[in-house]
């Protein structure tokens, strides 16, 4: 759908908003299913990366025999999509080992003595033993799998390209931890979280740092050599302490080209090309360029302080990671509107610079695109989607259910 036809279909409505273009939305699921499927390999969607209930429902239904469970990032989250009745919960992040029923273990405990398939991501001993603690308190047993620092480590270590997540790199103390968890009453082992960060989430074609891009594309080339080797190595030893592992996550949208089942996993995870922000502009990738953007959000002009100026209300809703200008929201239509480097996007009003023959004028809309994906469902209680020019349904974000984690 063409931008001019969103801002069509909502032109009645309050504004800042956030607007989805459900065609866009399903052909992204779709193309990515595609890709998963001729790698013999499930997906699973990352929730971050979306934050509505709704949309997550809609995957998968639509996605059947394609889709296997959510890879979520807390566990009071696992545990309101399971009260929607949505279950294979798999969070993806180490859980706070505080004690007490409103801490993380103990609500976990109680969700899979209800019946939740869950599992949680750990890469320690103390969270093994309080996760078992736990378990055990509540006559239940918890499924742990560990998670893997699958970052590139060059010159015997001293430079690591990737994510600082996990301790756990080789496989003898991955064996170990996973026979502890074997043996520990109260845990099972489930198998591996190994998330390739510096391959699915490096953009390698930025405009912003053009001198550096042949360096990140050496750095992803590399990276999926040595992904695919140690993952497969790790899962091998496992396999031969009698230590099968039953899920080997891996991936993200950002490679779902180079996960693939020779890389050593059961499943691949994906969440953000559902909504194709600004970032994914940024790769080289086939597969990533075919995606649409679906999720946008427009902002009313309040303001035209001068000539080639205008200024929306909102629009500070600046992407995590490292501060630079990648990550700031984009303005879209209509064409010929930019931010201006001075202020970037503020919280309460943003100036644009307006190219010549750009016609802008007070109570006008703008739509602008946000860097990441799930992200922006937190300034927003609502999703408008919109289908053939008008808007179809309005689905509650996390935000807009009451739902907050961090």
């Amino acid at each position: 759908m063409a931008a001019h036809e969103l801002l069509r279909a909502i032109e009645a409505e309050p504004r800042p908003c956030a607007v989805l273009d459900r065609a866009a939305f399903d052909r992204n699921l779709d193309r990515q299913r595609v890709l998963s499927r001729a790698h013999g390999l499930p997906l699973r969607l990352a929730t971050k990366s979306v934050r509505v209930p709704a949309l997550l429902e809609r995957c998968l239904a639509r996605g059947g025999d394609d889709l296997r469970g959510l890879l979520c990032f807390a566990v009071p989250e696992a545990e309101q999509l399971h009260a929607r009745g949505l279950d294979d919960l798999f969070v993806a992040y180490p859980p706070s080992l505080g004690r007490g029923e409103g801490h993380d273990l103990a609500r976990a405990a109680k969700l899979a003595a209800r019946g939740a398939t869950l599992v949680l991501a750990v890469d320690s001993a103390e969270a093994i033993d309080r996760a078992a603690e736990e378990a055990r308190a509540h006559d239940t047993e918890l499924g742990l799998a560990l998670c893997i620092d699958m970052s590139l480590e060059l010159a015997r270590g001293r430079v690591h390209l990737g994510v600082r997540r996990s301790p756990l790199r080789d496989a003898a103390p991955i064996v170990a931890l996973a026979r502890r968890i074997a043996d520990t009453k109260g845990t099972r082992f489930e198998g591996l979280l190994t998330y390739e960060a510096q391959v699915a989430g490096l953009p390698d074609r930025s405009p912003f740092a053009p001198l550096e891009n042949a360096l990140k594309q050496l750095v992803r080339a590399r990276s999926v050599v040595d992904v695919a080797s140690r993952r497969v190595a790790i899962v091998e030893a496992l396999r031969h302490a009698g230590l099968p592992p039953r899920i080997v996550n891996g991936g993200g949208t950002g490679s779902l080209d180079s996960t693939t089942r020779a890389s050593g996993v059961t499943e691949v995870s994906a969440g953000s090309g559902l909504f194709k922000p600004l970032l994914f502009d940024y790769f080289h990738d086939v597969h990533l360029r075919a995606l649409e953007p679906s999720l946008f959000f427009a902002l009313e002009v309040t303001r035209v302080p001068g000539p080639g100026w205008a200024t929306v209300s909102g629009g500070g809703y600046v992407a995590s990671g490292s501060a630079g200008r990648d990550k700031l929201p984009r303005p879209v239509f209509p064409e010929g509107l930019a931010l201006d480097d001075l202020e970037g996007a503020g919280e309460v009003q943003t100036p644009l610079r307006v190219a010549n023959g750009t016609s802008i004028s007070i109570g006008d809309a703008v739509l602008f695109r946000h860097a990441k994906a799930g992200e922006l469902c937190e300034r927003f209680a609502e999703i408008l989607v919109v289908e053939g020019e008008r808007v179809v349904e309005r689905v509650p974000t996390y935000r807009g259910l009451g739902w907050t984690f961090f």
